[in-house]
């Protein structure tokens, strides 16, 4: 009976070997990685228009400035990946060096995953579309993070309509589309 038992357990492991090595197995599926894959494609887009030299090292250097205006989950990334100031971990290397020899942004951050799987649980937050929605159907929670995305606060707002008169109030400056399409304003 144990050598049944042995001979199923070695049979699932080449199971489980032979499906790991498979091509596709781990290949990233639409919505992985989301803001590693946008974030990445738009630095990679940037070094492009600037005509910058695709050296690691020049690489590196540009993703640690390219972070420095990263914020919310793109900051998380940088973070992550080792591109900011405070981060406890530096695999920054492991962006820079494939994207040196244009390796597509896909792959590196099916690369990341590996290394730290919190790279691709990083998703972007629904967008509230300003132009239509109504503010006082909102949490405090989401009018507050409408002001800090705006790099905002409301200091002394005590009541949920402190936070959408504030919000009326910077909307022509910080969505100025959306602010000519609202009647309330």
């Amino acid at each position: 009976a144990a050598a049944a038992v042995e001979d199923v357990g070695t049979h699932g492991l080449a199971v489980a070997l032979a499906l790991s090595v498979l091509p596709g197995g781990r290949a990233l599926r639409p919505g992985d990685c989301e803001v590693c894959v946008s974030y990445l494609g738009r630095f990679y887009q940037d070094l492009k228009d600037r005509d910058v030299t695709f050296s690691p090292a020049s690489i590196e250097k540009e993703l640690v400035n390219f972070c420095r205006e990263a914020r919310g989950k793109e900051n998380r990334l940088c973070y992550y990946i080792g591109a900011t100031d405070d981060a406890a971990t530096k695999i920054i290397n492991e962006v820079s060096k494939p994207l040196a020899h244009h390796i597509p942004v896909e792959k590196i951050c099916e690369k990341l995953k590996k290394k730290d799987s919190q790279i691709c649980e990083l998703k972007y937050d629904k967008q509230i579309d300003l132009s239509t929605v109504d503010l006082k159907k909102l949490r405090v929670k989401e009018l507050k993070k409408i002001l800090d995305d705006w790099g905002e606060t409301c200091k002394g707002c005590a009541e949920k309509s402190d936070y959408i008169r504030k919000i009326h109030e910077l909307m022509p400056k910080y969505a100025p589309k959306a602010a000519s399409s609202r009647t309330d304003l």
